[in-house]
């Protein structure tokens, strides 16, 4: 969504740092390096703080650097980011650094929210990343988060004494694609990675950095579900220890905690984070019915509601982590609302992005979904609406901002087709349906890889970041490609989104891409794309309250895969009418499986017990 993965941008810190950048307790090693490269540095004047003549990302500046032989330095950064901050506060401000980067280099920064494309392209190197090209666009050296001073100022040094490509950049790993599924084998060996990866002693997937793993807790609570109780007390305890991270003044979730604990956060809230862990602690409390999931979602609406909206109804990006770039804010973030204000609030990202706000809808969609809040879905509706007249492309797809210098990305295109998905089967408005189906089309035609056994799935971008670059598949995105266009040909009967969907899988499948960890990510598709999604109709007017309660039950039924439709007979027929239901005299529901359909329900209350009976006599798990 969408990370040192692809949706969670910026959790890898630097390996200069040791792992242990944290913004809060005792001073730790890269904290204590990073202070005292500041007192290092000597006073500089106004004209030395902006002496770094930074410039876009485009293939002119590699013409310029063959023309002048310079190298370039790419500082791909994120805007909420506090080491990005420190960085510039005390690296960027050095005059050893300076002067070496006036001698020879042109000197790029890029916001990494602003260009999926690069973003996705040096994913596993945090923010910020550190990249030095020569001039024909050839990787030199690749270094990961904050760089101090005088590390900065040697590698530069380093670069122009012998330009050859240093350790950091290797080959990329040869990947052969053939099958659109996983062999038992690599299941088997995934199905380890997963549960090996689980901190029983701390909750969470991951023994370093805490945070919520959307995909590793969403098959967690499928399995939960199928009365697994390991399973169970895996997402109960990662929810409780996710909850240490919503700040409990301003709601939100900080995007995670160092040091193996859950009580060090890092206070940036970005976009990725506040959508997803609204999703899933929605579906939490949607599964377990426990007030602190439900007190959690809540808490994450408020804070999107108060920080991250546009007075128009898009959302914003992000919060930054500082209040002051570059100090850190532990002791600002435990005081009062009446104490931050007093000392300032942390700037707000108000760039309004087509992906983040397809992120925010599905958030959205699924809290409506578990709780009925109508405002949430409100909200939802209007950050669509916002979106479809103000990011649109003719012919279906999405930019990124008002004006892209490169994409389309497929990120945003795809988070838009699941937004409208998501909302579909939040409302049964068949207007939204149509929007996920022209979007997927859109994919489909410009984000397909080429065919061959050396590639696979969907690409990130339409046009490559720079002439020396193939575009590449990204993980992430792919693994929402898979679900959105299966879970879709289910509601169309469309074999060409099941082709899609098996297109993406064959990238997700091979082994290389399936080992990235979090190893749930493809296991999650794996389950989703080997049996059809739990289906529930609702047979009524959609002005009937009676129709309109048993839609409610239904959507609250705690399963996420789910195909949930609303058919109203003054509209025609199902987009899918693979189910041939009676018109009765009164609302009802029904639940099919893959052999059987149920007999009419008529009470809301009875629709939970009867989709969990049937579903277990027909053994599909759900």
């Amino acid at each position: 969504m969408r990370r040192a993965r692809g949706r969670i941008a910026g959790i890898a810190i630097a390996a200069a740092l040791g792992g242990a950048a944290w913004a809060g307790g005792p001073a730790t090693a890269g904290r204590q390096q990073a202070e005292k490269s500041a007192k290092a540095s000597p006073a500089v004047t106004t004209a030395q703080k902006s002496a770094i003549n930074w410039v876009g990302w485009s293939d002119g500046v590699f013409e310029q650097a063959r023309k002048e032989n310079r190298f370039v330095l790419l500082d791909l950064e994120a805007v909420w980011c506090h080491w990005c901050h420190v960085m510039d506060e005390t690296t960027y401000r050095d005059p050893e650094v300076i002067g070496l980067l006036h001698e020879r280099y042109i000197a790029v920064r890029v916001d990494q929210d602003s260009r999926p494309d690069l973003s996705n392209r040096y994913e596993d190197y945090g923010w910020p990343a550190t990249i030095v090209f020569d001039g024909q666009g050839k990787e030199i050296v690749k270094r990961q988060g904050y760089l101090p001073p005088g590390d900065m100022s040697s590698m530069l040094q380093a670069i122009i004494d012998d330009p050859t490509p240093g350790p950091s950049v290797v080959p990329e790993e040869p990947v052969e694609y053939s099958s659109a599924a996983i062999t038992p084998a690599l299941r088997d060996e995934l199905e380890k990675d997963y549960l090996a990866g689980y901190d029983a002693k701390e909750g969470g997937w991951g023994f370093g950095h805490k945070y919520l793993d959307w995909d590793s807790v969403e098959l967690a609570m499928v399995r939960a579900k199928r009365g697994d109780a390991r399973a169970e007390r895996m997402v109960r305890q990662t929810l409780a220890g996710e909850e240490r991270l919503i700040d409990p003044v301003w709601g939100g979730v900080y995007q995670y905690s160092t040091d193996g604990v859950w009580s060090n956060p890092h206070f940036e809230k970005i976009m990725s984070m506040q959508s997803e862990n609204l999703r899933i602690f929605s579906l939490g409390y949607a599964q377990f019915q426990d007030a602190a999931s439900l007190k959690a979602a809540k808490d994450i609406h408020r804070f999107l509601t108060t920080f991250l909206v546009s007075p128009a109804g898009a959302f914003y990006t992000s919060q930054d982590a500082d209040v002051k770039p570059g100090e850190h804010s532990a002791a600002y973030f435990r005081l009062t609302d009446a104490g931050r204000r007093k000392q300032g609030v942390p700037r707000v990202d108000t760039h309004e992005y087509a992906r983040e706000n397809g992120w925010a809808v599905a958030g959205l969609a699924a809290f409506y979904s578990a709780t009925g809040d109508a405002a949430a879905l409100a909200e939802a509706r209007r950050a669509l609406a916002w979106v479809e007249a103000n990011r649109s492309l003719p012919d279906g797809g999405f930019r990124h901002d008002t004006k892209d210098v490169a994409g389309p990305y497929l990120g945003d295109s795809i988070a838009m087709a699941r937004a409208y998905q998501a909302l579909y089967g939040a409302t049964g408005d068949r207007g939204l349906l149509a929007g996920a189906e022209k979007t997927m089309r859109f994919i489909e035609r410009n984000f397909r890889a080429p065919a061959g056994k050396d590639a696979a799935g969907y690409l990130t971008s339409k046009v490559p970041t720079d002439r020396a670059y193939i575009v590449h598949a990204q993980r992430d995105e792919n693994v929402e490609v898979a679900r959105t266009a299966n879970l879709l040909f289910y509601y169309t009967g469309n074999a060409d989104y099941q082709k899609m969907a098996q297109e993406a899988m064959r990238y997700l499948a091979a082994g290389p891409i399936a080992r990235r960890l979090p190893v749930a990510s493809t296991l999650l598709v794996d389950y989703e794309l080997s049996r059809p999604p739990l289906h529930l109709t609702i047979v009524g007017h959609k002005d009937d309250s009676a129709a309109q309660a048993l839609f409610q039950a239904a959507l609250r039924y705690p399963v996420a895969y789910k195909r949930l439709e609303w058919w109203d007979t003054r509209e025609g027929r199902l987009p899918n009418p693979d189910v041939q239901y009676p018109e009765l005299q009164k609302a009802a529901a029904f639940i099919c499986t893959s052999r059987t359909c149920s007999p009419p329900i008529f009470a809301p209350d009875a629709l939970a017990a009867r989709v969990d009976k049937l579903t277990a006599i027909a053994g599909s798990g759900e």
